[in-house]
């Protein structure tokens, strides 16, 4: 008799705020490709919703919640997290991340990439409030990304 996972399944939902963003978005990467990237970087199960917007909801967005006046590139909003679940909101704000691809002469792809493990990995407890803390989640990032075929984007 087949076993079953003890992991609950990890639902990924991907929303885009416009058509524009949406038509931006798919020039970078498929719906599938940022699903594959999220499982790579979650590794419990859950829901998992990444929205993808552009520069003035993404200022709002970063002035509601940390009173920063200017759209950033993630926002992680984290719900609910156990030693199996979790449920969180991602925010990427597109036009800030292929500008930051741009100035960091980066493949839009991989910045992305980055930024989706980087968010992933707050929404599972991970931080770079400390040294300590941040050593750590980059080398997460680090070797997550190797995995996926990208270079380390630090």
């Amino acid at each position: 008799m087949p076993t079953k996972s003890l992991t609950p399944k990890l639902t990924i939902d991907i929303q885009c705020a416009t058509e524009s963003i949406a038509s931006r978005l798919h020039q970078v990467a498929s719906v599938l490709l940022v699903k594959k990237w999220v499982k790579a970087a979650t590794h419990c199960g859950g829901v998992l919703t990444l929205r993808f917007v552009n520069a003035n909801e993404g200022k709002k967005l970063n002035f509601a919640f940390r009173q920063k006046d200017y759209a950033t590139n993630v926002l992680t909003f984290p719900y609910e997290l156990s030693k199996n679940t979790l449920t969180a909101d991602l925010i990427f704000c597109l036009p800030v991340i292929q500008k930051e691809a741009k100035e960091q002469n980066k493949p839009p792809e991989a910045h992305l990439a980055h930024l989706i493990v980087h968010g992933c990995l707050h929404a599972q407890g991970y931080d770079h409030e400390t040294n300590k803390d941040a050593k750590k989640m980059e080398a997460l990032e680090i070797q997550i990304l190797q995995k996926l075929g990208f270079a380390n984007p630090y």
